[in-house]
Parts: structure tokens; C-alpha cells; sequence
């Protein structure tokens, strides 16, 4: 879509008012406690927010004490084991770097992934202009002070709020005084260290933090370096509110990512090839305002900034060089004596061995990427507490701007992959203006891409929630986005040229809720909400939407059909109660359907093939239910979650890896079929026993069933002579253990073994062809004639989950309260 770019006075006006003072601020935010005043802010900037009986949804909360005391790595990995209808899938097999799913929606941070959830850290918006990726590896664990899982689509969250939002609050020095630090070591190299420290004097208070992690990896070629710090200063006055963030991350992660699963059988810890490196640094600067006029009448809101500059390196097996067909002919590769497959050293025109073209003939492509991106941004909102017609009523009226510049550029040079399959560059290039002159059936082989883009979005909003009687509760919402979507291609910059990803788009929609909130009496309260959100697709997925134009994310892309924005429609109803303070319970089902869905489909010639397409509609489906107890000592809690996620419609898919494909290798979908890695049965189980005052155990249980693969959207894979295994992810349950000892109210030693029983299992999976021997791991080639040609076999490449692993540690806390040593069970 092209369209000349209308200016929204109604809008400006909005801004303007915005603009009066530069906003929000977490004392409210910080206050967060659904055990204790069941209040939290129903949008993304803090408020004094609503009761937790009068939201017409199923909000899960959790404190930053919870977080401590599981001894969590990050925050994805709390979620993972204490949050209902949440699974990961670990695709990029690196602990900092999950897919994180909610009821079905995934919020990641790998390019090509279709983002369904939205991250929000005081009042700002965690997804990354360039393909809404959530960077897990930036989120400051430590200074986390709570969060909510706020589900549906809830239209005040914004764009990218399908399945749901995440909403973080961080620590404050006034709330959280005092100082700790902590150190750990274990299995496989890990080390982490964390200090915090809070303080306040008057109207001012301050608060830092800071994280270190290292380690060499379960996984072969998997080390990693994750450093952050946070810091926060804030004023706090007889009515005003200041707070000023800083937010800093420097991260380099080796995560080697899919094995077949033959090799897994083989060697669990193996990679495909090697290596596979993200490193990203943030700068982020927010600064917060809240202003309370009257004991009813307040306002929030916040300015912010935020650089983040991603580089990838990526070894890969080059396409070109493999056969068409799962067990055919593909070039002529030749192997060196030392078992490493080499290709052009000397010479553009180098002619390698006979046969084929020079880019086809190098068995590797190392993939080169750099994502430079800028975010700003200002938001405010109205918040009134009062009377309508003698009802109680409070209503919120927001609205804001945000700004976003991208740049991405990517390179592949040509490689020779050695005999554990690695790869090792050559210096040429897939770049037709170095002089080399390589070509692919005829054409100037170039995999170069330079692409920039703008993203401006505005956003008017409100929500009133109207006390029909002390006990029902009504709450009307609605959000009005306008997204325009400019991409500038530095290479064809022409946006009449068919292969240009120069583009000009706009979006806009007005996205309503409304819900109820019954209290049955004051131990069982009942919801029914009904709520739409959208998504307006990102440059990445604009540019790789075209079959016959597959990428190879995230180094490939081409000018392609715009794409639909994605609307959801979602409705849920549900229970949740009471008996006293030591026991809650939930219960509830949701109903979630997905128009102009944007699905990444894999084209299966490889691992990591394929493009982005509007699906007219998926549903996303399920029951949930949670309780808590505590028991004197024990403290037990559980989830379960049934979760069926179908196509809702016939459609064909490229997957030449899928044993059901025809000849062209296209599958057929149908109505019904379940969407690949998404699970249809979801249980947790968590406990804490305090075995003495000063000594403590827990306990948790995972369980998640089995799943398609990606590949496998029609749910039709089987087995056969060339295609090994069965296209799915089998079911697992996993059991962790932690341990701690409170030496004093300052000291404490803890420990922590996951997978206790050290079960083999695997998280995500994809149809794929591999040129390596599932026997010995060799790249297999088959004579023909005077040559030596690659050969395919199809594979369920898989996501292996990490082994036993265990780590101890020790925690000093000092000045403020103390908590290594507690004998109460608030």
C-alpha cells in the first residue's frame, strides 16, 4: 500500500497535551501487590490503578521476592516454571535467548518469528522496531520489582498485544533500601554474579544494579557473556513524582541452535554447524512524571530513548550447493584430504571442480548481519477516580508517540566447512560489484542487503471502569493506533523496480474491550471480557513475504507484496476465589481468533527457509486453571492449561521436507490442523518446604506434550527411506530442585539442580534437509562419474533441552531489611 501521509490534527492536539510534562513515574507501579491490596494499573504507564475483582480477565502477578527466591537465571526462566499458559520454545539453544509463548502467542528474539506478545518495562515498550523481536538478554533480572501477565488482546497495551502483554516494574531506592550481592558457579563453565544497592535521604532516593553471566555452554561452541546495569534516581515531592532510568546491556551469545535429531541420538550435545553468534548492546533513558492534582484526579506518563545495536555471525551450509529433492544429485563438492570440503581460493572465475557454477559450488556461507536501531517516544494519561450518576466510576484517557529508525545490512562470503563442520571463510563474496562474478543458473548471485527504515505510530486511548453496584463491575476500553511503515533499500533504491524494498505503508485501526466483573461474594469473583488488538506488519516481515523469494532469515530479503495488519478477536470468561489469606484458586476459558495471521512458513529446503504470509485465520483456544496454598511451612502451588491452537482455513504451504509433499513440494492445510509447536497440555507444579527456620527446599515439575514441527503444518510427516523421524516434538516432564541455608539475617548459601533426572527432550523442532550422514556426521557425497556430488536426507531437526545441570551459590545482603533470614510466611 502506498499512501500519501495524512496529518491528524485531533492527534497533534493530544501530543501537545502529552507534551506538558514529561512523563511517568513506578511509585505506583512499585505498590503492585495482588496478595496484599490486589490493585494493579490496567495500562502499560503506572497508575493507582484497579482492584484485581474488577478486571474482566485472568491477570497473573508475581513479586520481585518470588523471582529471589526461585533463583531463576532471567525472567523467561521464572516464567517458564511458575506462570500458567507459559512454554518456551529454546530454538536458538542459548538460556538468554528462548521463545517465549503465552497461550499460544510468542514474543522472541529471532527474526522471522511471528510476534503475538507485547513486553513492556515501566510504561515502555519492549519490542524492537525491527520485527517486534523481544531481546530477553536486555531485561536487568535483578531490578525487576514485579510484573503482571495482563492476557488477550487488550487494546491499551498496543500493537502487538494479541495474545497478551507483559508488564515489568522496576526497583525504586525508597521501596527497596539497602544492598545485596550474590555470586553462583556450576555446571558447564556458569558463573554469575548480581549486586543491588537502594537508598533514600528526603525527597531523594536511589537505586543500582548490576549482572554478570558467563559460561561455556552445555552444547559444543556455545560460550556466552551477558553484562548488565541499571540505575535509577528519583525526587519525590508533596504531590510530584520524578524518576529517571538508565538501563545499560552488553551481550555476546553463542547459540548453535537445531540438530537432527539422528545426531542427537548420537551426540546430545553436537551442533549442526558452527558458529552461531548475536551480540547486542542497549542504551536505554526513561524519564518518569507523576502529578497528583487531587486525592482523585492524577496524571502519568514518560519520555524515553532507547539505541540498540545487534551484529550476527552465522555459519550456515550453503542451499545452492544441495539438490533440489530430498536424496538427489546436487554439485559437485570437493573434500580435501583432511576431510574438509573446500572451495574457490584463487581466482574470481576460479573454476572449483567441473561442473555447476562458481556459487554453488562451496559446501558454506557464513552470514554476516548488523541491525542498527533507534526508539523514541513520549506518552501521558489522564487518571480520574469520581462519581457517575452515584456510581463509582474511574476512567483513563492517554495518548502518545513513538518513533522508531532502523538500518540493517547483510553479507555472505563463501566458506569451506571443515570436518566437525565448521566453517571457515574464503573472502569472496555473494556481491556481483567486487569483481568476482559469481552466478546462480545464469543471474548475479548477490545476498547483500542494506535496507532503512522509519516507523511512526500514534495512539489515543481510554478506558472507564463503572461500578454498576458494589459488586459488578463494567469496563469499556479502546485504542485508536495510526502506524506508517516507511522502508528506503540502499541498494535498489528505485520502488518501482520489483526487487526493491523501498515501500511506503500505512496502517490504523480503532481496537475496543469491554468486559464484566462479578463478585459472587467476598470469596468468589466471576469475569466475562471480550477485547481486539492488531499488529501492523515490521520492515523484515514486509520484505519477505513472497514464496518464490524465500529468506533465509534473517540475511535474505526481497521486495514483496505488502502484507495485512493481524487482528485479534479474543473472548474469555472465567472464576477465581478464596477460601482464607493461605489459599486462591482460578479457572477460566479463552477463546482467541486470529485474521490476516502472519505466519512464518518454512520452505524446508533447510533449517531457517522460508517467508512471511497472511493466513486468513488460526484460533488459538483453551481452558486454564491455578491455585496457591500455604500450609504453615509448606507452600504449594499449580497450573494447568489445555491449549488448542488450529488453522482455520485450507491453504497450501511450501515444505519439500515433509513426506506428504507432491512433487512441487507443496502441502495442503486444512481446516483444523494443529499449529506447529504449540503444545495442547500445559502443567506445572511448584513447592517450598522450610525445613527449619534457617533451611529451605523446593521443588517443581514441568510437563509439557508433545507438538508438530515446523514443516509440519499439515500434521502428515511420517518416516520413510530418506525422511527420518516423525516430525514431531514428544512430550517431556522435568523436575528442579533448589536448596537454601541461612546462615544469618545477612548470609545465605543456595543451590539448584535442573532436570534432576537428566531426561533427553527437546523444546521446538522443524522439517529440514541435511547433507550430513546421519551415521557418522560426515557431509555425505555420492560419485558421479569423475565427480563427487552432495546428497540430501530429510530430517526432524530438533531444540534439545539442557541435560542435569546444578549451581551453588551465596548471597550477602546489607543495610535496609534484611530478608536472607525470615520467620514469617507473608
Amino acid at each position: 500500500m502506498h499512501y500519501k501521509f495524512p496529518f491528524h490534527k485531533k492527534l497533534v492536539g493530544s501530543l501537545i497535551a502529552t507534551s506538558i510534562s514529561i512523563i511517568s513515574f513506578a511509585v505506583f507501579a512499585d505498590d503492585i501487590n495482588v496478595e496484599k491490596i490486589e490493585v494493579i494499573s490496567s495500562t502499560p504507564l503506572p497508575s493507582v490503578g484497579i482492584p484485581v475483582n474488577q478486571i474482566p480477565s485472568n491477570v497473573q502477578t508475581v513479586k520481585a521476592d518470588d523471582i529471589k527466591s526461585s533463583q531463576a537465571l532471567d525472567v523467561t526462566d521464572y516464567l517458564n516454571k511458575h506462570m500458567g499458559s507459559v512454554y518456551i520454545n529454546e530454538i536458538q539453544n542459548n538460556p538468554l535467548q528462548p521463545d517465549v509463548n503465552y497461550r499460544g502467542f510468542t514474543a522472541s528474539p529471532l527474526l522471522g518469528t511471528p510476534q503475538g506478545l507485547s513486553i513492556y518495562m515501566d510504561g515502555v515498550r519492549m519490542n524492537q522496531p525491527f520485527g517486534d523481536v523481544v531481546s530477553w538478554d536486555l531485561i536487568p533480572k535483578n531490578a525487576i520489582a514485579g510484573m503482571q501477565i495482563m492476557p488477550g488482546s487488550n487494546p491499551l497495551f498496543g500493537l502487538n498485544t494479541l495474545g497478551g502483554a507483559l508488564s515489568i516494574q522496576t526497583k525504586n531506592g525508597r521501596d527497596y533500601p539497602g544492598g545485596a550481592v550474590q555470586t553462583t558457579f556450576g555446571s558447564y563453565g556458569r558463573k554469575t554474579s548480581e549486586f543491588e544497592y537502594g537508598g533514600s535521604k528526603d525527597s531523594l532516593d536511589w537505586f543500582v544494579s548490576g549482572t554478570y553471566f558467563d559460561e561455556n555452554g552445555w552444547r559444543d561452541q556455545s560460550q556466552s557473556e551477558a553484562s548488565q546495569l541499571f540505575g535509577k534516581v528519583g525526587w519525590q515531592g508533596e504531590k510530584t513524582d520524578l524518576k529517571l532510568t538508565y538501563s545499560y546491556a552488553n551481550t555476546n551469545l553463542n547459540g548453535n541452535g537445531l540438530q537432527p535429531e539422528s545426531f542427537l541420538k548420537r551426540d546430545y550435545s553436537s551442533v549442526f554447524t558452527y558458529p552461531d553468534n548475536t551480540k547486542n548492546e542497549s542504551n536505554f533513558v526513561n524519564l518518569q512524571l507523576a502529578h497528583y492534582f487531587t486525592d482523585s484526579v492524577s496524571f502519568s506518563g514518560n519520555t524515553y530513548y532507547r539505541k540498540i545495536k545487534t551484529a550476527t555471525y552465522n555459519g550456515d551450509i550453503n542451499d545452492d550447493s544441495l539438490p533440489d529433492d530430498i536424496g538427489g544429485l546436487g554439485e559437485a563438492i570437493r573434500r580435501s584430504a583432511a576431510g574438509n570440503l573446500r572451495c574457490a581460493t584463487t581466482g574470481a572465475g576460479a573454476a572449483l571442480i567441473p561442473g555447476g557454477e562458481p556459487g554453488e559450488k562451496c559446501a558454506g556461507l557464513i552470514n554476516r548481519g548488523s541491525i542498527d536501531q533507534e526508539n523514541m517516544g513520549i506518552f501521558g494519561q489522564v487518571e480520574v477516580a469520581d462519581k457517575l450518576f452515584s456510581f463509582d466510576n474511574k476512567y483513563i484517557v492517554g495518548s502518545g508517540f513513538d518513533y522508531s529508525k532502523s538500518s540493517y545490512s547483510q553479507s555472505a562470503e563463501f566458506a569451506n566447512l571443515t570436518a566437525d563442520r565448521g566453517l571457515v571463510g574464503t573472502g569472496y563474496y555473494a556481491d556481483p560489484t567486487n569483481g568476482m562474478g559469481f552466478e546462480i543458473d545464469g543471474d548475479p548471485d548477490d545476498r547483500r542487503v542494506n535496507l532503512s527504515g522509519k516507523t511512526y505510530t500514534w495512539s489515543l486511548y481510554a478506558t472507564d471502569t463503572l461500578s454498576l453496584t458494589d459488586r459488578l463491575h463494567l469496563t469499556g476500553s479502546a485504542r485508536y493506533n495510526y502506524v506508517r511503515v516507511q522502508n528506503k533499500d540502499g541498494l535498489i533504491p528505485d520502488a518501482s523496480n520489483p526487487d526493491s524494498l523501498t515501500g511506503d505503508h500505512t496502517f490504523n485501526r480503532i481496537n475496543p474491550a469491554i468486559g464484566l466483573a462479578f463478585d459472587i461474594n467476598k470469596n468468589l469473583n466471576s469475569y466475562f471480557g471480550y477485547n481486539e488488538g492488531s499488529r501492523a506488519p515490521t520492515s523484515i516481515e514486509l520484505g519477505c513475504a513472497n514464496p518464490d523469494n524465500a529468506c533465509k532469515l534473517p540475511n535474505s530479503m526481497a521486495g514483496d507484496p505488502s502484507l495485512k495488519q493481524v487482528v485479534t478477536k479474543t473472548w474469555e470468561a472465567g472464576l477465581r476465589g478464596r477460601l482464607d489469606r493461605t489459599f486462591s484458586w482460578n479457572a477460566g476459558v479463552f477463546n482467541a481468533t486470529n485474521e490476516n495471521d502472519i505466519l512464518f512458513v518454512s520452505s524446508a529446503s533447510t533449517p531457517g527457509l522460508g517467508y512471511f504470509k497472511n493466513f486468513g485465520e488460526t484460533r488459538r483456544r483453551g481452558f486454564e486453571s491455578g491455585l496457591k496454598a500455604q500450609f504453615d511451612d509448606l507452600s504449594i502451588g499449580a497450573n494447568y492449561t489445555f491449549l488448542d491452537a488450529t488453522y482455520q482455513q485450507n491453504d497450501t504451504f511450501t515444505s519439500e521436507a515433509n513426506s506428504s509433499a507432491d512433487a512441487n513440494g507443496q502441502i495442503n492445510v486444512s481446516k483444523g490442523d494443529r499449529i506447529p509447536l504449540v503444545p495442547r497440555n500445559i502443567f506445572k507444579l511448584y513447592s517450598d518446604y522450610r525445613v527449619t527456620p534457617r533451611f529451605s527446599v523446593g521443588a517443581d515439575l514441568l510437563a509439557i506434550s508433545g507438538s508438530y514441527v515446523r514443516g509440519n503444518e499439515n500434521n502428515q510427516h511420517e518416516s520413510g527411506s530418506v525422511y527420518l523421524g516423525d516430525g514431531k516434538v514428544g512430550g517431556y516432564a522435568i523436575v528442579n530442585l533448589t536448596a537454601a541455608f541461612n546462615i544469618n539475617n545477612s548470609w545465605k548459601v543456595f543451590g539448584r539442580i535442573d532436570n534432576l533426572l537428566d531426561k533427553e527432550y527437546a523444546t521446538a523442532g522443524q522439517l529440514g534437509a541435511s547433507p550430513f550422514s546421519p551415521s557418522t556426521g560426515s557431509y555425505m557425497l555420492v560419485p558421479n562419474g569423475a565427480n563427487l556430488n552432495s546428497t540430501t536426507v530429510g530430517e526432524t531437526f530438533l531444540a534439545p533441552g539442557a541435560p542435569r545441570t546444578g549451581w551453588i551459590g551465596v548471597r550477602w545482603e546489607f543495610g535496609g531489611a534484611k530478608t536472607a533470614l525470615k520467620t514469617d510466611n507473608d
